[in-house]
């Protein structure tokens, strides 16, 4: 009974941990933090120095002794200690303005993301860093569950929802019915294989060396998944290989979409292997309502369109892709009891209430 007491009065909230970039939804508040996911630190003394927003300005621009790094790769966590530390800073700041009763401020209870191809191990890293970053108690949710509870599909219903949630680092492709995922493949090929391979293409092409935010830029700004009838064009400036010097090109859309061709085709695999493995009756709701794209990677252009032509299925993109797990997660949050089975809960911890 104290900790039902105790639990009007703490700051719940759901986390987005992603490869790329973090968000932090508090119950009643909504969104209220938005940060890349960039820790920088200093290798001398261990120290950290920047999170966040902070930490990526100074992406590729660091003396040796400090590196800005991300601490989650392709979805999980690669370095634990450093994580935990980046927890605990979204945490603290989204319950600086959080309630506190007797000016004592109570430990939250967190539903954080995960990708559903995820291990046991790798799941215990996230509860481990979640609860060491001061959180009370860890729910997990499925990222493509998350993202489909975001685009306020009917997943409780007994009917196929088909649901593509392309991330930082992985793509979760899922078939969601009476609450659960039926069918699903996690793919570690999202937006960060992209940059990669614009990094790659402008070595093999031009023998020139671009930092990711360059890569980025140039994915947002011209990369596309199918050749358009637009030509766009950027600066693309690095060092050049051969003579060491720096050096600007102009690239084009049609080159970019060359270099994106292979990994885009690989998430159209990952989609139709998943179709094949989808029910007869939950395919033939697919069939009607079509698949639905979330996450940062399903704004490239044309990539529903492409999907819609290699799948002969519906294809559209949700509202607001880029925050939709974190947008399930809060709505999960908001209504803990009802959506308690799609939920993974601490063992030996307290049930939903």
């Amino acid at each position: 009974m104290f900790k039902n007491i105790l639990s009007l009065f703490s700051m719940d909230m759901a986390i987005d941990l992603g490869t790329a970039n973090s968000l932090v939804y508090v119950k009643d508040k909504g969104i209220i933090i938005n940060e890349p996911s960039v820790v920088a630190v200093n290798n001398k003394t261990g120290q950290i120095l920047a999170i966040g927003e902070e930490a990526k300005r100074m992406v590729g621009r660091t003396p040796a002794y400090i590196s800005a790094t991300r601490p989650l790769v392709n979805g999980v966590i690669s370095d634990f200690e450093v994580t935990e530390q980046m927890l605990k800073y979204f945490i603290e700041k989204a319950a600086s303005s959080g309630k506190k009763m007797f000016g004592f401020g109570y430990t939250p209870r967190v539903i954080i993301g995960i990708p559903c191809g995820v291990t046991e191990v790798e799941k215990k890293a996230v509860r481990d860093a979640v609860k060491n970053a001061g959180a009370r108690t860890v729910f997990l949710i499925e990222e493509p569950l998350a993202s489909a509870i975001g685009a306020k599909l009917p997943i409780q219903e007994p009917g196929g929802n088909f649901i593509v949630d392309i991330g930082g680092g992985t793509t979760e492709v899922a078939v969601i019915s009476l609450g659960g995922i039926v069918t699903s493949k996690s793919l570690r090929v999202a937006g960060d294989k992209l940059n990669d391979d614009i990094i790659q293409f402008a070595q093999k092409e031009y023998k020139l060396l671009i930092g990711e935010r360059t890569a980025e830029s140039i994915k947002i700004n011209i990369g596309s998944a199918i050749a358009l009838k637009e030509k766009k064009e950027m600066p693309m400036r690095g060092r050049n290989l051969v003579t060491g010097l720096p050096e600007e090109v102009l690239v084009f859309n049609d080159d970019i979409q060359r270099a994106l061709e292979r990994s885009v085709k690989q998430i159209i695999a990952a989609i139709k292997v998943t179709i094949e493995e989808t029910p007869p009756e939950l395919l033939s709701d697919v069939m009607v309502n079509g698949i639905y794209l979330a996450g940062g990677g399903s704004l490239l252009r044309g990539l529903d369109t492409l999907i819609s032509k290699e799948t002969k299925m519906p294809c559209k993109i949700i509202d607001d892709p880029l925050t939709s797990v974190v947008r399930g997660s809060g709505i999960a949050l908001e209504n803990i009891g009802i959506l308690a089975e799609v939920l993974s809960e601490d063992e030996g911890e307290e049930p939903p209430i």
